[in-house]
């Protein structure tokens, strides 16, 4: 069982993690890019490179929290991170400059969700489904809080002053990790097989449901990293004034927090299959909506509210998923290699959003979102076919490893 403490300080690291890190060029790129003199595509190349870094080191660092657990693997990222911010604060050249995004790359890799996401299933096993929904609560916090933060400490003390700032509030965050399980949790001995294997019995449905479920990652997050770095960029090219455009992608955030928070209070009822299923459904229409002809604001405000709570609901289902279909021991480095394709499509994204937004508008850059949402949607319906005559006894077992995780507290 996974206590209240360590649920929250962990979910304190996301916040700021995730606002230290991934969201640090979306507060601080412009500065950068003005006062380096160096163009767009270079600056925000160190972000991709460091998205290139995290793909590189992913199995890695899944195998490193399997073995050694969060509350190791899990500061050293924090450390690499302010090494990167800092590194950053000092840069005038182009080597330094992409090193700083390398350290980020490895940091963010040891210190976010998805090194999260295997610290709780190898503390709590099947039974980590619903901290995994907790902590992404306080993540879905770190653009609305670190955004307006980062803007005001580069105002205050420059571009250069904020990031030695980010630096800092990243290593605030190691005595967080002071409260993360240190014992590894131990399936109980009278169902190993339920604990131990999951929904996946041979090696065939292991490689079918590690494609099925790589291909939703990888297409989820290019999703998510084109449509977040251009937002504003889509709505103001649907026709809103800039104004409206800064108000309607606030919806973003709300939605993404609104349906996690959703998801905390009553997604226990919900297999994640079933929860993946139909956010999968919902999430073609999301982009169909500002398409309507006529719709404007409210059709755009509809895309964006939906749009962040699904991407809310499948960054969940990407952390519980795995822990439904394989053998929880094995999660970080199994999930580390399988994460290894989105980690390089999220990199890339950015950049093919902008040629599409250029080349033929929003509104094309929107039917491509549907499209590559379609097969996300295929994707999840596949995989929820597949182990339809599972689900049940999945759910069953999910619930007795709960009350086997809580009545043997000290196995974590």
């Amino acid at each position: 069982m996974i206590r209240a403490r360590a649920v929250v300080c962990l979910g304190l690291t996301q916040l700021v993690g995730w606002g230290v890190t991934f969201y640090l060029i979306g507060a601080l790129g412009p500065a950068m890019s003005a006062d380096l003199g160096w163009n767009t595509a270079t600056v925000y190349g160190g972000f991709s490179a460091a998205i290139v870094v995290m793909a590189l080191v992913s199995p890695a660092a899944g195998a490193a929290v399997d073995r050694w657990g969060g509350h190791l693997v899990m500061p050293a990222g924090a450390v690499l991170s302010a090494l990167g911010c800092a590194l950053l604060a000092i840069t005038h050249t182009h080597v330094l400059y992409f090193a700083a995004w390398a350290a980020l790359g490895v940091g963010m890799r040891l210190c976010l969700y998805d090194a999260a996401f295997a610290a709780l299933a190898r503390a709590a096993g099947p039974a980590a489904r619903r901290p995994m929904s907790q902590i992404t609560l306080f993540g879905g916090l770190a653009s609305t809080v670190m955004w307006p933060v980062g803007h005001f400490l580069a105002e205050w003390l420059g571009w250069r002053g904020a990031a030695l700032c980010y630096a800092a509030f990243a290593l605030a965050t190691l005595p967080l990790y002071l409260a993360l399980p240190r014992r590894r949790y131990t399936a109980p001995t009278a169902a190993p097989g339920t604990t131990a294997t999951g929904l996946t019995r041979t090696a065939r449905e292991r490689r079918l449901a590690g494609i099925l479920y790589a291909v939703m990652a990888m297409l989820t997050n290019f999703l998510a990293a084109g449509n977040a770095a251009h937002l504003f960029s889509l709505l103001t090219g649907l026709g809103l004034a800039a104004a409206a455009a800064v108000s309607v992608a606030a919806l973003w955030g709300i939605g993404q927090f609104a349906a996690r928070l959703g998801d905390v209070l009553v997604g226990a009822r919900l297999h994640p299959l079933t929860l993946n299923l139909a956010v999968g459904i919902a999430l073609p229409l999301c982009f169909l909506l500002p398409l309507i002809p006529g719709g404007h604001l409210y059709a755009t405000a509809a895309y964006t509210l939906l749009y962040g709570a699904c991407n809310g609901l499948m960054t969940i289902t990407r952390g519980t998923l795995p822990l439904a279909l394989f053998d929880f021991r094995s999660y970080g480095v199994l999930v580390g290699s399988l994460l290894i394709p989105s980690f390089l499509l999220t990199a890339a994204a950015p950049v093919a959003y902008a040629f599409i937004i250029e080349w033929q508008g929003a509104r094309a850059a929107l039917l491509i979102s549907a499209t590559l949402a379609a097969f996300i949607a295929a994707a999840a319906i596949a995989l929820r076919w597949k182990f339809i005559g599972r689900v049940n006894e999945g759910t069953q077992a999910e619930g007795q490893a709960r009350g086997d995780a809580a009545a043997a507290q000290d196995t974590v």
